[in-house]
Formats: C-alpha cells, sequence, structure tokens
C-alpha cells in the first residue's frame, strides 16, 4: 500500500498547477524573505490553507498534527515548500475536504520526510500555517 505522494509527484503537481492555475479554489502563496517583504516566486495550490494544532520539525522529518471530522489522511493534505537562502518555509494545504462526522480528538498525525519534500538535511525550516487550539 502506498503512503502519500512522493517529492518528485508535489513537484510535478506545483508545477503544473503553477502554469495552468485553472483550478476552482485556488490560491496564490507568495514566498516571503525575511522582515515580509516578496520573496522570489509565487505559486498557485488547489485547496485551503490548512490551520495545525501542533507541528514538529526534526530528525529531517516534519511531523503536522491536523484537525479531523474522522476521514483525514495524509492523502488529503499537501506540504509546499517555498525555500530562500539555504531556509525553507512548509505551508500544509488541504486538497480534499473531510465530510465525515466523527471527530478525533486530539487531531491526526501526518509526516513527511525532507527526502520527500526535496528538502536537503540540515535544512533550517519553518512552518507557514496558522495554529489553532485543538477542542477540548
Amino acid at each position: 500500500m502506498r503512503m502519500g505522494m512522493g517529492a518528485r509527484e508535489i513537484r510535478k503537481l506545483l508545477a503544473l498547477t503553477a502554469t495552468g492555475a485553472l483550478l476552482t479554489g485556488c490560491a496564490s502563496i507568495q514566498s516571503m524573505l525575511p522582515g515580509g517583504g516578496p520573496g522570489p516566486a509565487a505559486v498557485s495550490v488547489p485547496g485551503t490553507q490548512e490551520s495545525v494544532q501542533a507541528a514538529a520539525i526534526g530528525q529531517g522529518q516534519a511531523v503536522f498534527w491536523v484537525g479531523s471530522n474522522g476521514c483525514t489522511t495524509r492523502d488529503d493534505l499537501m506540504p509546499v515548500v517555498s525555500q530562500y537562502r539555504g531556509a525553507a518555509t512548509i505551508t500544509l494545504w488541504r486538497v480534499s475536504e473531510d465530510d465525515c462526522d466523527a471527530p478525533v480528538p486530539g487531531g491526526v498525525e501526518v509526516r513527511w520526510t525532507f527526502e520527500e519534500m526535496g528538502l536537503p538535511p540540515g535544512t533550517d525550516v519553518r512552518v507557514g500555517n496558522s495554529y489553532e487550539r485543538p477542542p477540548t
């Protein structure tokens, strides 16, 4: 059984959406320089930016905890990586809705390796998503 998209598939998807951007519900991501100025590239991504409940970056991987109505899997999310001067920002985008009706307390854990995201080991990584407190 295959889990999620690999780095090559993610890059292909980004290239297709960047050149076409004709999908309904696309968003444009503008890379940002330190200090808030525009960065080197803008990319269109299908879906919406996901709020995360928690995130951890280390040992060559990025782990996120996201809210779920009971059906969220890694395939429903896409990590978008923007890089500038050796640092990277990972932003999770929801590409498939979770229409289930069985909320998961504490959310669902999803992870990607740096290799899957095309990041060299030891890259300085930040999280681009907003954080939301898990429901109590």
